[in-house]
């Protein structure tokens, strides 16, 4: 019965194709029917299946997650308040008639709300929303305007604080603690602030190039008309960009939790929003709604994931997954590109929730074994993510965006469009795979997995620690 793990994953994916339910119904069902299944047969303990509300109970016990609800209120409040139209103003206005002026302006935005957004669908509504009348009117062609708007969308994904980096930074930290008791070592296990400091340079060189493929693209365009910012768009611009910088900056540094500056966020966007009277009574109820309705799922989606992945290990399914992946992949290299070629491969049809809280703890264990620089291989498969995103026809981004606008796009414009900054992405992977140490400029390389202590070496630094004096 240990390869029942992977009939599960393939009967998952079948009622999801078959039956259009949600990937937690049939996560939930699937789990317990194959959990049933085992307890009959005598290949899953009882007690484990009896253990599973307790072991739901711990996790969602996790602080961490606390940042959830509030990720999502704040994405409803910065799709409702006019933040955004007022940055794009004055970010447009800053770049004068520079024809890139407009699009260098929406990445911009992208890169200071999307991280605030919670999640990628919610950053491409919300951009969509904002930037894609503005780019019409400065002459951006269709296509070009979805793929700078999906472009944006995707900043979240490596700049911190963002939900997704919030729970795969936990995903990462459970994955190295399977990897250390596998390999029985002793290293400082990665936490989500690892996550966080270290996709911070590759973020900044993804943006930096989205930004120059910007200027590129519209060297010799028309030259766009300044926009026009008043006194209050300039001040609440620059109160807006203060804070934000000022929130992710405090997170990034580690003197703020994301859960604390989630908190923050949403109080301080919750009380201009009624302050100034852009968020009335009745828009406050259906935010609140909506914001329950889509934790909700995202709990419950947490759930699912766990049931599944507790069965999936107590088939002994984990043990031959890791022995199918390493015998593919004798090298850390070997094993970079093929853990990151089957998460890229699921990002084609799941989302990051499900591919963090279902495909991460399966996959990352056995890539840490191999190729132990954790951060390292946290901001790969971060990388890998927001690429895949990207990739017409069905990337999350793409698709989404592509979907809000009310053009209808060929196939062969937006893969024209959408390429250039789908190929910055892939040469910044390539950098950080080939330039390890590029993680490491904000967060120290002692998270790699070291040889375990031996009791001689162990008896040493005993010894070598000075006693307190005594009177």
């Amino acid at each position: 019965m240990e390869h029942a793990g992977f009939l599960m994953l393939a009967a998952v994916a079948a009622l999801m194709l078959v039956t259009g339910l949600p990937a937690f119904v049939a996560m939930v069902g699937v789990s317990m029917a194959f959990g049933a299944l085992g307890v009959v047969t005598g290949a899953v303990p009882s007690g484990l299946m009896l253990a599973l509300p307790s072991r739901l109970i711990g996790l969602l016990e996790t602080d961490l997650l606390q940042a959830l609800p509030l990720y999502v209120f704040m994405g409803g409040l910065l799709n409702r308040l006019p933040l955004a139209e007022a940055v794009f103003r004055a970010f447009a206005r800053l770049g004068g008639r520079g024809a890139a002026a407009p699009v260098v302006a929406g990445l911009g935005v992208g890169a200071l709300l999307a991280p605030m957004n919670g999640s990628v669908g919610a950053s491409a509504s919300m951009l969509t929303r904002v930037l894609r009348p503005r780019l019409e009117a400065a002459g951006i062609a269709p296509a070009d305007r979805m793929a700078a708007i999906a472009a944006a969308s995707t900043l979240g994904v490596t700049i911190p604080p963002s939900l997704v980096l919030i729970l795969f930074g936990d995903a990462m930290l459970r994955a190295h603690t399977e990897a250390q008791n596998v390999t029985r070592t002793m290293a400082r296990i990665i936490n989500t602030q690892d996550v966080f400091r270290g996709a911070l340079p590759a973020a900044g060189l993804v943006l930096v190039l989205f930004a120059l493929v910007c200027v590129l693209h519209a060297r010799g365009g028309t030259r766009a008309v300044p926009v026009r910012v008043p006194a209050r768009d300039w001040a609440v611009a620059g109160v807006t960009v203060a804070f934000i910088v000022t929130l992710l900056g405090g997170v990034a540094a580690g003197y703020l939790y994301a859960v604390e500056a989630a908190a923050t966020g949403a109080a301080v966007l919750a009380v201009y929003g009624i302050g100034s009277g852009a968020l009335g009574g009745a828009a406050l109820r259906d935010l609140l709604a909506e914001t329950l309705t889509v934790t909700g799922a995202l709990f419950a989606l947490f759930v699912a994931a766990t049931t599944l992945t507790l069965v999936f290990r107590a088939f002994g399914t984990d043990r031959v997954l890791t022995e199918i992946v390493t015998s593919l992949a004798n090298t850390p290299a070997a094993m970079a590109v093929l853990v990151l070629a089957l998460i890229a491969a699921c990002a084609l049809v799941l989302d990051a929730f499900e591919i963090i809280l279902v495909i991460v703890p399966l996959l990352m264990p056995p890539f840490l074994i191999r190729a132990p620089d954790a951060v390292w291989a946290a901001v790969l498969v971060l990388l890998v993510l927001q690429a895949s995103f990207l990739l017409p026809p069905f990337g999350y981004a793409v698709l989404m965006t592509r979907g809000l606008l009310p053009e209808t796009l060929r196939f062969g414009a937006v893969l024209r469009a959408v390429a250039p900054f789908l190929a910055t992405q892939l040469v910044v992977l390539a950098l950080v795979a080939a330039v390890p140490g590029l993680v490491h400029v904000f967060v120290p390389a002692d998270t790699e997995l070291k040889p375990e202590m031996s009791p001689d070496d162990a008896r040493r630094r005993l010894e070598a620690i000075p006693m307190p004096e005594t009177d």
